[in-house]
């Protein structure tokens, strides 16, 4: 039913609405941001092969085999507001812009998310790109360049808390169903207690 229903990410959606009423989610700005969540890649099961809707993902130079998990965080709070998962294999960029809010005058990420035309694009709009730089083929970034990707980074690693939060403190490494639809049900629970979670204290009674 969680699953059929989306309730879930009605749950996700009636969280981040209420934090944001209690004004500790604010607007502004977001940090884009994916991490993958692996799966199983045994074939020892009832059909006798690896669940087909997940999928192998480069980072570095070791694969992972599994889904994403794709984020939107308020630059501010470090709270989630917009959320969606994928196949292990689909690049974060052509995501990015559903994590995005029509009010952001600021969008942040890494290296990942670099995108000439949506540099240009954002600019023209008056936003502020502050998506890390990656070195072109060959080249290598100037030292305007590397202080200016420190400088964001600072800003941008408040996005690692929620990871942190939904890997260390609820132990989510490894997805357990098969399929998009009812890990990504689970992902959704996950990161409305997440944002609970980050703003305990706050909203603990005295």
């Amino acid at each position: 039913l969680l699953e059929r229903h989306d309730l879930t990410k009605a749950v996700f959606a009636a969280v981040a609405a209420h934090l944001e009423a209690r004004g500790e989610m604010l607007r502004g700005g977001t940090i884009v941001d994916a991490t993958l969540i692996a799966a199983s890649p045994s074939t020892k099961n009832e059909t006798g092969r690896r669940d087909p809707e997940m999928t192998s993902s480069k980072k570095g130079n070791q694969w992972y085999f599994g889904m994403k998990a794709h984020i939107g965080v308020d630059v501010e709070s470090g709270l989630v507001h917009t959320a969606g998962v994928t196949t292990g294999k689909v690049h974060d960029a052509k995501v990015m812009d559903r994590l995005i809010r029509e009010d952001d005058v600021a969008v942040y990420g890494d290296k990942g998310y670099a995108n000439d035309a949506k540099k240009r694009a954002a600019e023209e709009a008056g936003v502020t790109w502050a998506v890390k730089e990656k070195a072109k083929p060959g080249g290598r970034l100037t030292a305007r360049q590397r202080a200016r990707n420190h400088r964001f980074g600072k800003v941008r690693a408040k996005v690692e808390h929620v990871f942190r939060v939904v890997k260390c403190q609820f132990g989510y490494r490894r997805v357990r169903y098969r399929g998009i639809a009812k890990n990504g049900a689970q992902v959704f629970a996950l990161l409305a207690l997440a944002n609970l979670y980050l703003v305990r204290s706050r909203l603990a009674p005295a």
